[in-house]
């Protein structure tokens, strides 16, 4: 199969000049006869690198940050099937784990993308790991932001753990004060759900999330919840780190396994008020360490030499809301490949 190209229509062209500040260009590689996926190059020299987003963004998540990375790289997006301007097959069948593992090689392969560096957040860790693990040879090593979590092991479905977070005290994470939503452009829309989240979309990202009404305000999600669906319900497998001979970097959001109640109080600044309070702290703390160090112990047993970083309260989106350190960790990673 060869590699193809699209040529993106003129009006699109200046769309996406006008939202998109972002320098790079878009090409398209066909995985199976059908289904074609975007791939987004911003440039560079040095070290390839691929940048795979988590379940509903698009490659385009990464259109703040990709351009960090050019002093020492040549950087690349990949956009999932179903999402974005990649391919959106109808078969829900067609969205599982090891198909959308195929789908990053193969746009590797067929992109002539010279062994990269897979930087994935959330939902792609399962990919990355998939790949490294069948095509370790084509790599040069694997940095997870935040994507260890698996659903055979999701803390949500673990009835004490949820139960013991539920009876955390309410303000020992408080939200932020923030004005509702504006939705009469993609400019407000991104300002107001930026105070939501503690960080900013890239305007291009919520673009290729939602339709644009003639007003130009933000409408609809652009793409239909049963992808998603889809994708969600076969994501649960075994992550198997073993085979993986390339360097790897993860990059958490949380708290370390040893870390204590107190290490909790100081980083939310919360004051306990009464001994249940604290108890109350201990033992989801406990509780989490048990749960989430399920995800720490597959990757040490598959790749003893794993380099594990904590972020405690960052977010999900680790990359974005610890950038500066997220970037250290990134450029000394790809330094010692060298």
């Amino acid at each position: 199969m060869h590699f193809t190209v699209r040529t993106i229509a003129a009006a699109a062209i200046a769309l996406i000049a006008q939202s998109d500040p972002s320098r790079h260009q878009v090409r398209f590689v066909a995985v199976e006869p059908d289904v074609t996926l975007e791939l987004i190059d911003w440039g560079g020299s040095g070290q390839a690198v691929v940048l795979l987003a988590g379940s509903g963004n698009s490659g385009h998540v990464f259109d703040d940050f990709a351009p960090k990375l050019l002093d020492c790289c040549h950087v690349y997006a990949i956009t999932r099937r179903g999402y974005g301007a990649s391919s959106r097959p109808v078969d829900e069948n067609r969205y599982g784990w090891q198909r959308l593992a195929d789908d990053v090689f193969q746009v590797i392969d067929q992109g002539h993308i010279p062994k990269p560096v897979l930087i994935g957040h959330s939902m792609s860790g399962g990919e990355m790991t998939a790949v490294g693990h069948e095509h370790s040879d084509r790599l040069a090593g694997i940095v997870y932001l935040d994507a260890l979590g698996d659903l055979e092991d999701d803390p949500p479905a673990d009835k004490e753990w949820a139960a013991l977070q539920a009876a955390l005290p309410p303000g020992l994470h408080p939200s932020p004060t923030c004005p509702p939503l504006d939705r009469s452009t993609f400019a407000a829309y991104r300002r107001t759900l930026g105070c939501e989240l503690g960080f900013m979309f890239p305007e291009s990202e919520l673009r290729n999330t939602f339709d644009e009404n003639r007003d130009g305000s933000v409408g609809e999600v652009r793409v239909p919840g049963w992808v998603s669906r889809a994708i969600g319900q076969r994501q649960i497998f075994r992550r198997d780190y073993s085979n993986i001979h390339v360097p790897v970097l993860a990059l958490n959001n949380g708290f370390a396994p040893d870390a204590t109640t107190d290490d909790v109080l100081k980083t939310f600044r919360y004051e306990v008020k009464t001994p249940e309070e604290r108890a109350a702290i201990d033992r989801f703390m406990a509780r989490s360490n048990i749960v989430f160090g399920r995800w720490i112990t597959k990757l040490k047993t598959g790749a003893p030499d794993a380099r594990i970083v904590y972020y405690p309260n960052a977010g999900h989106f680790v990359w974005m809301t610890r950038q500066a350190e997220v970037l250290r960790e990134i450029h000394t990673f790809i330094a010692a490949l060298r």
